[in-house]
């Protein structure tokens, strides 16, 4: 580790070079590619920096124990030592994350879409709630919002919604959003008090460059049509929905919360894109069935990912057994605390992966 750890130092250092040469600058393709691939090493220089001078306090520090006769400075010597062994832990700990393998995706945008399961009028209100819920952690992110379709079912429940959310490592912390969410209530509909169990499916998916999906144009059917259902006004008045069928799959894209009709066939591409992008991720993680396993954001979508049960006000991720009383704010978009669990699960469960095969 620490051989890879010195080639680490030595690359940063000539790329901060590079970075201050005049024929980098002049290129703004190569800066910006430079300028990436030092930020993601900084961390791990910083980490190996600090554990470097923790070990020089151990030296420093042992070396006092051994000449020093004074007690109040062999004292001192002692503490600092105990400080650095301790520090040496941990930053050991915290390089061994920080060197293992990056999701290639985990910067990506990502497209959410969300619908409806068992439980009818219920599940969709639950599904419009969801769709809310993602929507406030977004925005408390500073992340972009742009909604692609809905499908409401006339109550404010939503049988099925699209949206894009952009911003930097969107895909890293809502990757772990994919599967079945259960909901546990009264609904409001129900007179006799008794509690309903309601489902909804999230699909989370990287959202596709252009250079990494290529769409023949033989490929893809184009419809075009009067947007329906709430959208504002002129969203009735023109032929500005657009429909792409992707003839391959059969993947059909339904586009209509734009007034224009090139904005609305410039989502739907960003979406059919994205969709097909993830059957490829799909497909190779299938290949790598047991990796994929290991790995906690990556699970079949078909799987009770987590329950929220209103009536005891909690909200369990079943996938590390996770429970927190605090219903109201998971719901208003305080999903940090049970993110922070879900990624600190997935890289004690890499690093666990990464020893065995040691």
């Amino acid at each position: 580790m620490f051989d890879k750890l010195d080639d680490i130092l030595v690359h940063y250092e000539e790329l901060m070079l590079e970075l201050s040469s005049p024929e980098v600058t002049a290129d703004a393709k190569k800066f910006q590619k430079l300028m990436k691939e030092q930020s993601d090493l900084a961390p791990i220089v910083e980490a190996y920096k600090e554990y470097k001078q923790a070990k020089q306090s151990v030296e420093d520090s042992l070396e006092i124990l051994e000449e020093e006769s004074d007690e109040e400075l062999r004292e001192l010597a002692k503490m600092e030592l105990s400080e650095a062994k301790k520090k040496i832990e941990e930053l050991e700990q915290t390089i061994k994350i920080l060197l293992l393998p990056k999701d290639p995706n985990d910067d990506k945008n990502i497209v959410l879409e969300i619908r409806a399961g068992a439980g009818g009028d219920e599940a969709a209100l639950f599904a419009a709630e969801l769709y809310r819920m993602y929507v406030n952690y977004a925005e408390s992110q500073r992340w972009k919002i742009e909604l692609v379709s809905v499908n409401e079912n006339g109550i404010g429940g939503f049988k099925e919604v699209q949206a894009m959310i952009s911003g930097k490592g969107a895909y890293s912390k809502f990757k772990y959003e994919s599967g079945v969410h259960r909901v546990q209530r009264v609904p409001e509909t129900e007179s006799g008090g008794r509690i309903h169990t309601s489902t909804a499916t999230v699909a989370v998916m990287p959202e596709a460059e252009d250079f990494d999906i290529v769409i023949e144009d033989k490929d893809i059917r184009i419809d075009v049509m009067r947007a329906s259902g709430n959208g504002g006004q002129c969203v009735n008045t023109t032929d500005s929905a657009v429909r792409l069928t992707h003839l391959p799959t059969g993947i059909v894209i339904y586009s209509q919360t734009e007034k224009s009709q090139l904005q609305n066939k410039e989502k739907a591409f960003r979406l059919l894109r994205s969709k097909l992008y993830d059957m490829e991720l799909e497909r190779r993680q299938n290949e790598e069935a047991d990796a994929r396993r290991s790995q906690i954001g990556t699970g079949d979508r078909s799987e009770k990912i987590r329950t929220y049960n209103f009536p005891q006000g909690r909200v369990t991720d079943h996938r590390i057994k996770l429970t927190l009383y605090k219903i109201d704010s998971i719901m208003n978009g305080d999903l940090q605390e049970l993110l922070d669990a879900l990624i600190t699960a997935d890289q004690a469960a890499k690093l666990a992966k990464l020893n065995e095969n040691q």
